[in-house]
């Protein structure tokens, strides 16, 4: 079975500490407990996530559902926001983890990627720097997801034409976000090298879509 590479990168800086983290937490079980439950998901989905404050690091290598514990995910008191670097981190990953299709063998599905933020790039020149190199990564998809009022759209349009906002960061709201993407991951297996636009789900009423 081919794989489904999905790779979340997780806003840790010091405004979601507290109880928008652990709603982040509670979503992200639910949903990887709803992808077990779809066959194909359980099969070809591997989940990687990055987290980026001050510090940027992956704290899940891509790693199959069945196989999958979610780690723990810390905040700093305060700091920047390094999306730029967590950008820069994600491009190595997917150049050493998501196999592309070649005459000897059938490589993955194109990758997914979920970005989650609630501020915006305190490196903004590395940021605008990555944009280009990201998209070159032959992304299935590329979502990005605005929590709260200080979060700001207008970077991530940069990115991706598919951004949407969150009004709160309360566990609800999460909890429908991550469920939303655990139906998007579900309609997301597509090869590596298709150049059309994965069919998204709507959202739902607490995702908002930005035009």
């Amino acid at each position: 079975m081919r794989r489904l590479p999905v790779y979340l990168l997780l806003d840790t800086s010091g405004s979601m500490r507290g109880e928008p983290i652990e709603s982040v937490k509670v979503g992200l079980e639910a949903m990887i407990s709803s992808l077990r439950q779809d066959p194909f998901a359980l099969e070809s989905v591997h989940m990687s996530i990055i987290t980026f404050d001050r510090d940027v690091k992956q704290i899940l290598p891509l790693t199959e559902l069945e196989a999958l514990q979610l780690p723990e995910i810390t905040t700093p008191e305060s700091g920047p926001t390094h999306l730029g670097e967590a950008l820069e981190l994600l491009c190595k990953k997917v150049d050493s983890e998501v196999l592309v299709s070649t005459s000897e063998q059938k490589g993955d599905w194109m990758p997914l990627l979920f970005i989650m933020t609630d501020g915006k790039p305190s490196d903004l020149q590395k940021y605008n720097q990555m944009i280009p190199e990201v998209k070159k990564r032959n992304f299935g998809s590329i979502i990005a997801c605005a929590a709260g009022a200080k979060a700001d759209v207008r970077p991530l349009q940069l990115l991706t034409d598919q951004v949407y906002s969150l009004d709160t960061t309360d566990s609800s709201t999460f909890r429908q976000f991550f469920k939303w993407v655990s139906a998007s991951v579900s309609v997301g297996n597509r090869s590596v090298g298709a150049s059309d636009e994965m069919q998204l789900p709507p959202p739902p009423p607490e995702v908002h879509t930005i035009i």
